[in-house]
């Protein structure tokens, strides 16, 4: 679709944070620091399961240099949880938490030595004398949820699901009976680390006004806010957070690492504290991507109609919630991908185990439910002998057409526009037509796959999604200076620039006359999460009403002239229980991606050579950020395809440092990867926009997967497909030779 002209929206304006990062003048959690000021480390369970009998912490006291040491009973609201308060701030005896003496994972929190230098602190940690009585370890979500098995959380119930949604759709037994191919298929999904470059660190002190007040590094201030004055049994106004700059978070940053303690200390001791952890601590102490184990059975017609869809999908929640129902629930609607099935039946589950806890990372369970749904889609395109762009356009969602919840999405639907932009982008057929011509005894095989997906933005079942904005402006006769007021966290991808465009856009003035405030509770409203590719929208929703206010003020000629305006969204639905019937989300992105690769048949090493990701944004803001989006995207989601391998056994990391679990270099990237933005714009979004962030993320593993199938034949149902794996797969293919 041909593109709005605007002043400001769409042009690519450098970033406003690029000369302080790139200069190394932007501070991050860990370059903090102030007169005074403490140090602390945490010890860790460092074993999967156990009730802690007895905490002495009296050598760690004695040692040169610690100021405390704090256990259970020194925190006065022992729990937390972003969706329910599950876990205990601090494992031990002495508070009055049910359970809080358990530990179930390994980084699960014991103590907290503070001392006045980090060594001393670190020394101090190690010392101290725990007494464990070890429990059931339980790590296969299969096995946990047997009605024997060893429970998490008794005190919450007799089992280990925490979740179970249904899809009912039609009559999946009716559907099958119309099917002329069905394909069966297991699939294995793994963990994935975050692996931010900053690990989770951050400074903690009490202001001039008593305030509580930490810095760090996460994706909502408020909510931050929320959870550390309930753990300290405080008054939300006595604690203020704040964010320096963020050293990425995809996710992980949502649930708690250090705020928590990093106050609880600041706060008993009236001094500053800060923490940075190692790498290993921050690989064992926060969540990690949801690794999941599928069945699914999908059926078609010859004429290449999909007709019935059933799936069970085992979650691994891990040893808390965090937003495991949240992320389920996601891939609950994603799970029969962009396309109209009259017939689907689905159960999905998600459930504690000794295992760390899994939480939000980039895409929300919609890249593992993609993943098998694009799997089923390029496997029925192969027993049809249709090629799977030609079949994906058969069964695309059309206007009126339900998804597996019953319901429409909401328009736009541009899915067969991005099939197609991708598919003619990369030349599909000429493609086709050319690797045909390979040599079938050569080593090096090239093969090329394609996939696609879509994604909410926004927050879904039932949740008033809202965001807040203020905006303020300053002069005589013209307006000489804006401030914008907006608490949106800025975790690398931007979005403090195109909150200054879309103001920008929205007052009619130049970037340059804006001032951002921002990344602050006080004085801020609640903006609402840096999450599901919602803070472009929200927010620029948020700002246009602001600025709105403002400029009718300003003709008025109030001065300042200030506007204040909270957004709200479209209203959502929750699934019913025994049907999953819902109007889950307001607003939808779709994608579609399309890959080569070349796999050594010698060594099963696999070489991603071109990637062509057609991204349906709305309207760009700013280009060059979304296509730096796509390209980052690519590349994350490359690393979850064929290298970074997460290994726990019986509850322990053995990953756990990057030396370890292995994560895509410069070197590892693909030759190509060419974004192509596609603006089909929405009607709700602000100046038709739509958000990006964990869109081209989606797609990209199943279409690598099928393509690694297209040079060697060889269906891979579980990755990352290391070249150990791979070439395992090649043996037992191959035929013997004498």
């Amino acid at each position: 679709m041909e593109k709005a002209d605007y002043n400001v929206i769409g042009k690519p304006i450098p970033r406003i944070d690029a000369i302080s990062k790139v200069t190394g003048n932007a501070k991050y959690p860990g370059d903090l620091s102030m007169p005074g000021m403490l140090h602390m480390k945490i010890r860790f369970a460092e074993r999967p399961h156990a009730r802690i009998l007895d905490i002495d912490t009296s050598k760690a006291e004695a040692y040169p240099g610690v100021v405390a040491v704090f256990t259970a009973k020194d925190v006065p609201v022992n729990e937390y949880g972003l969706q329910q308060p599950d876990q205990p701030v601090l494992c031990g005896p002495g508070s009055d938490k049910p359970g809080a003496d358990i530990v179930r994972f390994v980084g699960d929190q014991v103590a907290l030595v503070v001392a006045e230098t980090e060594e001393a602190a670190a020394a101090a940690c190690s010392l101290i004398e725990i007494t464990y009585e070890d429990l059931p370890v339980v790590t296969d979500p299969r096995e946990a949820m047997k009605p024997d098995a060893p429970l998490i959380h008794p005190e919450r119930g007799d089992t280990n699901i925490c979740v179970h949604y249904k899809i009912r759709k039609g009559d999946v037994e009716e559907g099958f009976a119309q099917a002329d191919v069905i394909v069966e298929s297991e699939y294995q999904l793994p963990f994935q680390e975050h692996a931010y470059l900053q690990p989770e660190a951050g400074l903690a002190y009490v202001d001039d006004e008593g305030r509580i007040t930490v810095q760090v590094a996460g994706q909502w201030t408020h909510t931050d806010q929320k959870q550390i004055a309930h753990a300290l049994n405080l008054p939300l106004d006595k604690v203020r957070v704040i964010y320096p700059a963020i050293g990425g978070a995809f996710g992980g940053r949502e649930d708690m690492s250090v705020q928590i303690v990093l106050a609880l200390a600041a706060w008993k001791l009236n001094r500053p504290v800060k923490i940075i952890w190692s790498r290993r601590e921050s690989i064992i102490g926060h969540g990690k991507r949801h690794p999941m184990y599928v069945r699914a059975r999908w059926g078609a017609t010859r004429e290449g109609k999909l007709v019935a869809a059933e799936t069970e999908i085992i979650a691994d929640a891990g040893a808390y919630l965090y937003t495991t129902n949240k992320v389920l629930g996601n891939a609950t609607v994603v799970h029969t991908g962009p396309y109209f099935i009259p017939h689907v039946k689905a159960d999905v589950y998600g459930v504690y185990t000794n295992n760390l806890p899994t939480c939000a990372f980039r895409g929300f369970g919609a890249p593992q439910a993609l993943f098998v749904a694009e799997m089923q889609m390029n496997k029925l395109a192969e027993m049809l002998d249709m090629d799977p762009v030609e079949f994906r356009l058969k069964n695309a969602l059309r206007e009126g057409q339900t998804l597996a919840v019953g319901t429409t999405p909401p328009d736009p639907i541009s899915i067969s526009e991005v099939i197609r932009t991708a598919s003619e982008r990369f030349g599909w057929e000429q493609r086709k037509r050319e690797l045909a011509q390979q040599d079938p005894q050569a080593t090096l095989k090239r093969g090329i796959g394609f996939a696609c997906g879509f994604k909410n933005v926004g927050f879904s079942f039932g949740y008033q999604e809202n965001c807040w904005a203020r905006i303020e402006l300053h002069g005589a006769e013209e307006i000489e200076r804006v401030v914008l007021h907006h608490a949106g966290a800025e975790v690398g991808q931007g979005t403090h620039t195109v909150m200054v465009q879309m103001a920008a856009e929205a007052l009619g003035v130049p970037v340059e006359k804006i001032t951002l405030v921002t990344h602050d509770t006080l004085n801020l409203g609640n903006a609402g999460s840096v999450s599901a590719s919602r803070m472009t929208f929200m927010a620029g929703n948020a700002i246009r009403g602001a600025a709105e206010i403002a400029l009718r003020k300003w003709r008025d000629e109030e001065r300042p002239a200030i506007g204040e305006y909270t957004y709200l969204a479209p209203k959502t639905t929750p699934f019913t229980p025994e049907t999953g019937y819902s109007m889950p989300n307001f607003a939808y992105a779709y994608v579609a991606q399309a890959v080569e690769v070349e796999v050594d048949t010698e060594t099963g090493q696999v070489r991603v050579i071109r990637v062509v990701s057609a991204d349906d944004v709305g309207q760009a803001i700013n280009p060059q950020l979304v296509e730096g989006q796509i390209e980052g995207a690519v590349v994350q989601a490359q690393g979850y395809a064929l290298l970074e391998n997460f290994i726990m056994k019986d509850g322990y990391v053995l990953t756990d440092q990057l030396s370890t679990y292995l994560i895509p270099t410069v070197l590892d990237v693909p030759e190509k990867v060419e974004p192509v933005i596609v603006h089909v714009p929405d009607p709700r979004g602000p100046w038709g926009a739509r958000g990006v962030g964990e869109l081209p993320y989606l797609p990209l593993t199943p279409a690598v997967l099928a393509a690694i199938h297209d040079a060697t034949g060889i269906w891979m149902n579980a990755f990352p497909v290391t070249p150990e794996r791979l070439w395992k797969a090649l043996q037992t293919t191959q035929p013997a030779q004498d």
